[in-house]
């Protein structure tokens, strides 16, 4: 979805307002991740996605041609230029408390891959002929707090 805009100051506006209201919900959801909550779901998913694709189609026609910003007044791209920095510093929070739920995430996988690997090699014993008792079938893995 493209911006319609009847000239450069108009253009501008509205990357101000898109990029203002992307990095309230950025910012939001990096709170929620921080927090602990569930990340949100629905409508307001639908509109963080929808509003970043905007974003980056807007800027990808930007920078094709210069043109369609140029003639807005220098506050205005002063303002632009703020709210791209905001948003800059909301994603990189944002990357920051993902990567933390990543690092935990694979923590808990590597443990509790460990712990099957310990209680699996513990169960090994051999037989009356010296030679390994094959496990008959799947064996469960009990997780426990020592994971």
């Amino acid at each position: 979805m493209a911006l319609v805009a009847n000239h450069a100051a108009d253009r501008v506006e509205q990357l101000i307002l898109l990029t203002e209201r992307l990095a309230a919900l950025v910012g939001e959801e990096a709170d929620r991740i921080e927090a602990r909550l569930p990340l949100p779901e629905g409508a307001e998913a639908d509109e963080k996605s929808r509003l970043a694709n905007a974003y980056r189609l807007e800027l990808a026609r930007v920078q094709q041609d210069p043109e369609l910003i140029r003639g807005a007044p220098p506050p205005m791209l002063g303002r632009l230029k703020q709210r791209t920095v905001a948003l800059n510093q909301a994603l990189a929070r944002h990357e920051s408390a993902l990567n933390a739920i990543k690092l935990v995430s694979e923590g808990l996988v590597q443990a509790m891959a460990e712990e099957i690997a310990r209680q699996r090699s513990q169960s090994d014993n051999y037989g009356a002929g010296g030679a390994r008792n094959a496990p008959a079938g799947p064996r469960p893995a009990l997780l426990d707090r020592t994971a």
